[in-house]
């Protein structure tokens, strides 16, 4: 059923099939970077959970609503709300409204009620966030996960039940797909080491703004709870820096190599009366 633009939430009006919790989990809440339609391998290091940017490749997001209600997602890539590309607390974002057990695949950001444009991994100067003028949050994606806020039953004199009072209504702005300022100059005076690692930082992981799919989304009431239940961020890096940061080995490294060695496998011993 469609509702009146109401509070800052999306939901999609085609629900999508559940799906298998294969992701990184919280309490059941799920985040996975999926690439040609599989979860990318995740790989956990001093606390956090990395996947690899595979330069060039559209990527989704695949956010899971485990629970029996409704819940609403603030969904960031880059430090950028997806859906209007702005830079706020999770608290205060536009969300993304999920039924109960729904699972669905967000394919980049939201430009119009219609229409999307695709996640791809790309190097951070040719990212969507340098075209914003901020590349400070790049190579993160986050998700927050709001319940819905239960509503306290109105007591009427001698009317039994429950009656719950209708949401207020507002003007929802579509404005993911405004012009955002080109990126500032470079500041005279800067010396040449900051520059140099300006230019090396433009080499790391970031997200584009890809190809337009069609990805069609309504404005919905939803009144979450002060605080999400679950929180998930991912980090991503090309496989240069991810070993680098020592969360995947060198291919030459020797000591990696020993910790791959078992203690037993499926042969026999050798026979030497084979051998003459």
């Amino acid at each position: 059923m469609r509702h009146r633009p109401t509070f800052a939430a999306l939901s999609l009006v085609l629900f999508a099939a559940a799906l298998p919790l294969d992701a990184a989990s919280r309490r059941g809440f799920s985040l996975a970077v999926v690439v040609d339609g599989c979860e990318a391998p995740e790989y956990e290091h001093a606390g956090r959970l990395y996947v690899e940017a595979l330069r060039g490749r559209n990527f989704s997001l695949r956010v899971v609503n485990p629970t029996s209600e409704r819940i609403a997602v603030a969904l960031s890539v880059d430090g950028r709300n997806v859906i209007d590309a702005k830079r706020t607390s999770a608290q205060g974002a536009a969300k993304w409204v999920l039924a109960p057990g729904e699972t669905i695949d967000i394919p980049g950001w939201q430009v119009s009620g219609e229409t999307s444009r695709r996640f791809f991994f790309t190097e951070t100067s040719r990212s969507y966030a340098k075209w914003l003028g901020d590349t400070r949050n790049v190579g993160t994606i986050e998700a927050a996960f709001f319940l819905e806020k239960r509503r306290q039953p109105l007591r009427v004199p001698g009317v039994t039940g429950r009656v719950e009072s209708e949401a207020s209504s507002g003007e929802a702005r579509d404005h993911a797909g405004e012009p955002a300022p080109p990126a500032a100059a470079a500041e005279p005076g800067r010396d040449a080491g900051a520059a140099q690692r300006k230019s090396e930082a433009d080499r790391f992981a970031a997200t584009g703004i890809g190809d337009r799919t069609d990805f069609s989304v309504q404005w919905v009431a939803f009144e979450k709870e002060r605080n999400p239940a679950a929180r998930i961020a991912i980090r991503y890096e090309f496989r240069r820096e991810l070993v680098a940061l020592g969360v995947l080995p060198r291919a030459d490294d020797a000591l990696a190599g020993r910790e791959r060695a078992r203690g037993f496998e499926p042969r026999y011993a050798p026979d030497p009366d084979s051998r003459r």
